[in-house]
């Protein structure tokens, strides 16, 4: 089965997540955007080895500290999507518009597509493509465990800006409806920001995705 703890980061609070198996004891770092001691201290915390780093999209807060961590613990930066290129690019204008620490720009090892799956020990996620927010935003999806990472794709009450470049309200609106509604009500998520909540919560009350709407 996959555990996980939420490491709140960054000024903005962002939800960077630790997912391991709790077989096996490997784990992944989802979406490290900064504050790299509170990251490694959590990772010793729960005792576990990490194998890997993963990214649901490029903006600054979810991949700030990606390269820097990745050369601390010697593993790959896998996702998101390819279409993220242009975000991870500029993820050196990014640091400097939002106040953020210098980062460096970098290529992940692996770039993700709709269908591939990333192994966390024992535990299979599925990968979602979901643009909208940013065009090569991607989910994982645990179906054993029933979590879902979504970044910033939706929120409890909410769903992610799409005022920045390549952002698209109406593509963002489908791949919440067709592509995490169908995966079933009863599926947690960790969003990039807030509190946790449930695809059947949101269906129910969220006032821009909710079936009411």
């Amino acid at each position: 089965m996959l555990d996980y703890r939420i490491i709140p980061v960054t000024p903005f609070a962002q939800n960077c997540s630790l997912l391991w198996c709790s077989d096996t004891r490997q784990a992944a770092v989802v979406d490290p955007g900064g504050d790299i001691p509170r990251i490694q201290a959590a990772i010793a915390e729960a005792d576990v080895a990490v194998d890997k780093i993963l990214l649901t999209h490029g903006h600054i807060d979810h991949a700030g500290a990606t390269a820097e961590l990745a050369r601390l613990l010697g593993v790959p930066v896998i996702g998101p999507q390819r279409e993220e290129r242009f975000w991870l690019d500029a993820l050196t204008q990014q640091s400097k518009m939002f106040g953020f620490p210098p980062v460096e720009a970098f290529e992940p090892d692996r770039w993700l597509e709709e269908g591939d799956t990333v192994e966390v020990g024992l535990s299979r996620l599925q990968v979602i493509h979901t643009p909208g927010h940013t065009p090569g935003h991607v989910v994982f999806f645990d179906p054993e465990s029933r979590l879902a990472v979504v970044g910033d794709v939706l929120f409890a009450g909410s769903i992610g800006r799409t005022d920045f470049p390549r952002g698209d309200h109406a593509t963002l609106v489908g791949a919440i409806r067709n592509k995490l509604w169908p995966l079933g009500d009863d599926v947690t998520f960790i969003p990039g920001h807030g509190p946790q909540s449930t695809f059947g919560v949101e269906r129910a009350t969220n006032p821009y995705v909710g079936d009411g709407c």
